[in-house]
């Protein structure tokens, strides 16, 4: 297993130094073997005592060189200067059986020089929504951070009320944010801004080092990695929660699983999170935030980008101004493939009337588009989604315009179609009673089937039944809670 620490090797002014805080008593909730067979971890790491030890933080090997990184952030659309990890730290960067170097991370690993007074710790039941939501967000070709291992701590931590702890093992291509070369920008000292954009691209975006303006190259590779990422996000129904610019990776990966969650009945409204009191981060702002934020990044960029400062601006701004058709495209693309089509504008429009159509009649995003692939013919139209509608008639409209448009043999159709649509995803109501169960009762019961289970979220099988059905009308609305 190859270790290096190459972001150590970055201005002392990007990170702190820091070891983890020992817990009291850990033991294991969950450990993907899959995953670290892929790191090239010993896969009997999970039966040793050592492997235990480590990814509590309580006792850590020669090869781990702990730190927390700094970085600013909008929250809200506020300005906070100095975040950082205040309960990360970076352990090392692993370069995997691919020869892709991935970031190892304890999240919950006690205080650091940016814990702010917190206490760099998490309660339980946010690790395990981040290990169940990551894994699954993987499955469903999303990129993003993934769950190696996820520890209870036999501690308590103090939110609202007493709460077991926990600590989450992450895995990324790396954890550098918007808000990192916020925090860069605003030393003002050049050298750090400059050294970090170089390690972006020499890290994520090599090809931009061949290219006459580096850095505009970098600024145009992040956004349309986002806009890519946040049209996955829109065509599966999933809804972050908290798109502050600290919380958005550079490489293009989702990140910081907080009060995220997935729409039941579809609503582009839909707010989960309890501290979004405005709907700044609602399902139907998420592709502007994203511009917004990408804003944030072009104007920490500004000092590489030209010499002078009308210039920088100018370049900068046709790069944003480009986020909207890639994001539209990419959507298109997305959409037009749940629907069985071909990305075209037609595609787009029926897309668009089903979502109107969906929200008139509060439909299950998941099971609607899941059961699209049973009325790919007339004689079936009136089965599948019909029954999902009140307003069938308008349905039966739609579907004989969607009809008209689709070409091919509906057994190909079918399997085409439920190869992007997820037969279940991770319901809202089942995390939180998984979440229940294990910080409650000690059962871990369901955790474990449901952490099985999510790596086929495509395929049909006996076991995976009970995750399709939709979340009853007693769970609704739904709402989620920032563990910090």
């Amino acid at each position: 297993m190859q270790i290096e620490h190459s972001y150590a090797g970055l201005p002392e002014t990007l990170f702190e130094l820091c070891a983890p805080t020992p817990v009291a008593a850990p033991r294991w909730l969950a450990f993907n073997h899959k995953l670290a067979a892929e790191l090239g971890f010993d896969p009997a790491l999970a039966e040793t005592a050592a492997g235990l030890q480590l990814l509590a933080g309580n006792q850590l090997p020669d090869w781990t060189k702990p730190l927390a990184q700094a970085y600013s952030g909008h929250q809200f659309g506020h300005l906070s200067p100095r975040l950082g990890d205040g309960r990360a730290l970076l352990l090392a960067e692993i370069i995997d059986k691919k020869q892709q170097r991935r970031d190892i991370q304890l999240k919950g690993a006690g205080p650091t020089p940016y814990s702010r007074r917190g206490d760099g710790r998490s309660a339980l039941g946010p690790v395990i929504r981040e290990y169940l939501v990551s894994e699954a967000m993987h499955a469903l070709g999303v990129p993003t951070s993934r769950a190696l291992a996820a520890v209870i701590t036999g501690e308590t931590v103090y939110r609202d009320q007493p709460k077991p702890g926990g600590i989450l093992t992450r895995v990324a291509a790396s954890h550098i944010r918007i808000g990192t070369f916020q925090f860069a920008s605003m030393l003002q000292d050049g050298s750090s801004l400059k050294s970090l954009a170089d390690y972006v691209i020499n890290r994520h975006y090599p090809a931009c080092t061949d290219t006459p303006q580096p850095y505009l190259a970098l600024l145009n590779q992040v956004i349309r990695a986002q806009a890519v990422l946040v049209a996955q996000w829109m065509s599966l129904g999933f809804i972050h929660g908290v798109m502050n610019t600290d919380n958005m990776s550079v490489s293009g990966e989702t990140i910081d699983y907080g009060p995220c969650a997935f729409i039941d009945q579809f609503d582009p409204n839909t707010v989960f999170s309890s501290i979004d009191q405005q709907g700044r981060y609602a399902y139907r702002n998420q592709p502007m935030i994203a511009q917004w934020n990408l804003a944030r990044l072009a104007e920490a960029l500004l000092p590489l980008l030209a010499e002078s400062e009308a210039k920088a601006v100018e370049v900068a701004t046709a790069a944003l101004n480009d986020f909207p058709d890639l994001y539209h495209q990419a959507w298109q693309d997305r959409m037009s493939a749940k629907l069985g089509l071909a990305s075209t504008a037609a595609a787009k429009t029926l897309a668009e009337q089903l979502l109107q159509l969906m929200a008139a009649n509060k439909v299950d995003f998941t099971i609607c588009f899941r059961t699209l692939a049973f009325a790919v013919s007339d004689a079936a139209a009136a089965q599948g989604p019909a029954s999902l509608f009140a307003d069938q008639q308008g349905w039966l409209v739609w579907a004989a315009q969607w009809q008209q448009q689709l070409q091919g043999e509906p057994a190909a159709m079918q399997q085409a179609m439920n190869a992007v649509n997820p037969f279940f995803i991770p319901r809202n109501h089942q995390i939180e009673l998984m979440i229940s169960q294990v910080t409650e009762q000690n059962d871990f019961t369901l955790f474990q089937q449901f952490a099985r289970d999510l790596s086929m979220p495509f395929t049909e099988t006996a076991n995976n039944q009970r995750w399709a059905a939709a979340a009853p009308e007693s769970d609704m609305p739904y709402r989620t809670f920032c563990g910090t």
